[in-house]
């Protein structure tokens, strides 16, 4: 599926339906740097910021509003086609608030990553901030994992504790949270960038204990 754009150039394509400070993360990281490129930006939002911090970082950029769509399968359907056309080797949801469809996870099989502001598998879903301070724990976190079929059921490939403000202040809580994610999120992303690098290098699987 992915065409060939040389050994060293790592190809992200992301989805953003809000602010997408996370895409911003990932644009002031890993855009540009180490053979790793962001390739396009997707949103089911028009006006959302993260298409504008896009352009502003010279990023194409695409839109797929729900209205224009007869269902949640053809708005990925299209979108899908438009991510294949991009030849990425990663599909990242940075605040991506569409769930997706089975056939868009299927299509990029281990090829989708999300952060979670919790440790999965505790406190999937929606307001992962609210379900832990509601159960009263001490400390939640980050976590970077891969998208399956599931709400946040996928494989980790990072995670990172953040103690819960002795205030319990959502908002203390939260600021914690986003500056955890900005760090984590491009981490997991040039950790998969440099893995891929190494096999192709190398012409050789991984190692069992990657």
């Amino acid at each position: 599926m992915r065409k060939d754009h040389g050994v060293s150039e790592f190809r992200i394509v992301v989805l953003a339906s809000g602010n997408g400070t996370n895409l911003q993360a990932i644009l002031d990281q890993l855009h540009g740097r180490d053979g790793i490129a962001v390739v396009g930006v997707g949103s089911d939002k028009r006006d959302a910021r993260a298409l504008r911090r896009a352009r502003e970082a010279e990023v194409g950029t695409a839109e797929f509003p729900s209205e224009e769509f007869a269902d949640r399968a053809a708005r990925d359907l299209a979108m899908g086609d438009w991510v294949e056309g991009l030849a990425p080797d990663l599909v990242v949801l940075a605040g991506y608030m569409q769930l997706l469809s089975p056939g868009f996870v299927g299509r990029f099989r281990d090829r989708i990553v999300n952060v979670h502001p919790a440790l999965l598998p505790a406190f999937p879903g929606l307001d992962a901030v609210g379900q832990a301070l509601a159960a009263g724990v001490d400390v939640t976190g980050v976590t970077v994992h891969y998208v399956d079929e599931g709400v946040d059921t996928g494989p980790p490939i990072l995670r990172r504790e953040v103690p819960v403000p002795a205030s319990r202040s959502r908002e203390e809580l939260e600021t914690a949270l986003h500056a955890v994610e900005h760090e984590l999120f491009p981490e997991a992303i040039r950790t998969l960038a440099g893995d891929k690098a190494r096999i192709e290098e190398s012409d050789r699987p991984p190692v069992a204990d990657r």
